[in-house]
């Protein structure tokens, strides 16, 4: 049987194993990478029920009333509340998509930077709702979880690559990042969808990795991966209630000089035979320190040569490209 697109990685064996066990859960990893962008990892640490507590404080808030919401309204790549309208992720791909139909929670870098240009850029305090005070603790767990399981993935890559298991972590010193917990709910909330409308259009992320944590549904996660190269085009993401699901992004993908593809996917609309179908995931968007360069990896590691680009540069792009109105 052939390797599945998607595989699930187990990282006891990465972390703790002999050097054959972690010689193979590289070349699989790479290869994973190349083709689909997306991996499955278990055996992470998180803890299962801490992201169930926070899917419950997160709730508490997503059902208030709007007004009460509204004094959270945040823009993309801000801290606080986007509330319906606020995003369509398919215009990153130069789509003109309806509006994604979700809601979110969004929250970000939560130190401060020395560089007061970079700090007026890319740090703001988080902005917690007074009106569900367990989520902040919560979150603030769950983010330095997210950090660690973060360096040990890119360490995990750098080796992956053939290059030296710091050659993304050295750019890690004081990183930015993003944390969305995104709120899909039923046709009732949202309303019928309209055409070419889904719960998140499709895209690639933007930064270096992202890691997942879903629910499996009807209306869930899609991959693409290409026919022309043997790809099945749109297909349901394997789902794993352990595992977290991860990909890497456009800053990612060219740093690897395309040797690794940006994740492209979507998130379907409530489903038709379901309408009520509601779901939640919690989404943290890898990034790095703030004027890292990020320069292609030579042949015959990288496929293509990109120009050099600094890092937030060509983040804060992207988000601006996905921001409705």
């Amino acid at each position: 049987m052939s390797e599945p697109r998607i595989p699930t990685i187990d990282l006891r064996p990465w972390l703790h194993g002999d050097a054959g066990a972690r010689e193979e859960i590289a070349r699989t990893v790479d290869a994973a990478l190349g083709t689909a962008g997306f991996l499955l990892v278990t055996g992470h640490g998180v803890d299962p029920g801490l992201r169930a507590r926070i899917r419950t404080a997160a709730r508490a808030f997503f059902t208030l009333p709007a007004e009460v919401k509204q004094r959270y309204e945040a823009k993309v790549g801000g801290r606080g509340w986007l509330g319906p309208g606020a995003e369509a992720n398919g215009y990153a791909e130069g789509t003109e998509t309806p509006p994604d139909l979700k809601e979110s929670l969004t929250f970000a870098t939560h130190e401060p930077f020395e560089d007061p240009v970079v700090n007026a850029e890319w740090y703001a305090p988080n902005v917690w709702p007074a009106q569900v005070p367990e989520l902040q603790p919560l979150c603030e767990e769950y983010l330095t979880r997210m950090g660690e399981l973060e360096n040990r993935l890119l360490r995990l890559l750098g080796e992956a690559l053939g290059l030296q298991p710091d050659f993304f972590t050295r750019h890690m010193a004081h990183p930015t990042y993003g944390f969305n917990i995104n709120w899909y709910p039923g046709t009732e909330v949202v309303g019928a969808p309209e055409p070419g409308q889904f719960r998140i259009g499709p895209h690639t992320d933007f930064g270096t990795v992202t890691i997942l944590d879903r629910q499996a549904g009807k209306g869930g996660l899609q991959v693409y991966t290409d026919p022309a190269d043997g790809g099945a085009g749109w297909e349901d993401a394997p789902y794993d209630p352990d595992a977290f699901t991860i990909n890497i992004g456009d800053l990612m993908a060219r740093w690897t000089g395309d040797r690794w593809r940006s994740g492209r996917h979507r998130v379907l609309p409530p489903p038709a035979d379901a309408p009520a179908e509601e779901l939640m995931s919690l989404v943290y968007f890898g990034e790095c320190t703030p004027g890292t360069l990020v320069e292609s990896v030579p042949a015959p590691v990288g496929r293509v040569a990109y120009p050099p680009v600094d890092s937030h540069v060509y983040l804060r792009q992207k988000l601006d490209s996905i921001t409705v109105g």
